[in-house]
């Protein structure tokens, strides 16, 4: 098996070719980490659905509310009526399916191990700083400002770069209403925190997580918490997104034409820990292959990042130093995925 595992540099490649019954060694996780299946929550309203109809009506202030208290309460929730055309997301879904099952070589193209370049196939998280691996392969692209990396992206299959930038302009949308909506709900100007991102950047990842043998020995990713601004994502049917809620693991089973949105460690800062980005993770299954869709809207490397000063007082001082973006950026991808914060590198020296 060691030898097959050299041989292939993505999963679905290993699994595709080889018809594995067991999960290879270097993707099982210690006794003590496994995602232990059996003692997952599983309801039928697990986080707060939000619908965004409203937003632009005079009952604004009543959603407002909402999303304030799933950002304090869940650090999740799922949004209907949130105005991308169920088109362009099914030609979202659809692509990125078209694209797992391309060839090997042709996929291969876009191979890389290097968490720096802008459009990179990879597998697992950061095999560069890893000890165990995760199940799970991806396509990540920089998508804004998207005449900056388009033409990096791959053209094959043909309607590619149409259906993925059209599906990221209107993600960003949806973004920067949210981002107004998270601004007022802490009882800030509405585009206080968007005046804090610099030139704004967004991200996406295409994740295929492949059919596994021992669902309960692997991750597709272990748990974490996102880095970035906030995340908005899309999922096909199949289940596979936990959330961590008052010390258990909730499943976040997909809802037809809504969006999943996490707030990401940006927002703890900014909010100076009135919100919480809260731990997360996707398990595998024996049966079906999964695809989930995360949209990543950050900070440009540049914007300097730090408690809204509204919302530093005498009783809540400051939590977090200032810092600039691609710093925060750089230290996670160093440290790779684990289940302590990265935010606590930037605890304000009179708390430490």
């Amino acid at each position: 098996m060691a030898a097959t595992i050299s041989k292939k540099l993505l999963l679905s490649d290993l699994v595709s070719s080889d018809k594995i019954d067991r999960v290879p060694s270097n993707y099982i996780r210690p006794l003590s980490q496994r995602p232990n299946l059996q003692d997952v929550f599983h309801g039928d309203h697990s986080i707060p659905l939000v619908d965004l109809h409203h937003l632009h009506t005079p009952n604004r202030a009543h959603v407002i509310k909402q999303i304030g208290l799933a950002c304090r309460d869940f650090g999740f929730f799922q949004v209907k009526n949130h105005g991308v055309p169920e088109s362009t997301i099914a030609n979202m879904i659809n692509i990125a399916r078209e694209f797992f099952n391309l060839p090997e070589e042709e996929r291969l193209d876009f191979y890389s191990d290097d968490p720096t370049k802008t459009t990179r196939l990879s597998t697992s998280f950061n095999i560069r700083t890893e000890k165990v691996a995760n199940w799970r392969d991806f396509l990540r692209l920089h998508c804004y400002p998207l005449q900056d990396y388009i033409h990096e992206w791959p053209t094959n299959p043909e309607a590619f770069r149409d259906h993925v930038a059209e599906y990221c302009q209107s993600a960003r949308g949806l973004a920067l209403q949210l981002v107004e909506a998270i601004s007022e709900s802490l009882g800030l100007d509405k585009d206080y925190i968007s005046r804090q991102l610099g030139r704004h950047a967004q991200h996406m990842a295409l994740n295929y997580y492949p059919p596994c043998p021992q669902p309960d020995l692997t991750y597709g990713l272990p748990g974490h918490t996102d880095l970035n601004l906030i995340t908005i994502l899309l999922q096909d049917q199949v289940p596979g997104l936990q959330v961590l809620k008052d010390g258990h693991w909730v499943a976040v089973n997909p809802v037809p034409n809504t969006f999943i949105i996490n707030i990401g460690d940006q927002i703890q800062v900014l909010s100076n820990d009135r919100y919480k980005s809260v731990l997360h993770r996707a398990v595998v299954n024996c049966d079906r292959e999964r695809i989930s869709i995360p949209t990543f809207y950050c900070p440009s490397p540049d914007a300097v990042i730090g408690p809204a000063p509204e919302l530093v007082t005498d009783d809540e001082p400051c939590v977090y130093r200032k810092f600039t973006y691609g710093e925060y950026y750089d230290k996670f991808w160093k440290r790779g995925l684990a289940t302590e914060n990265c935010l606590d590198l930037f605890v304000a020296s009179s708390l430490t």
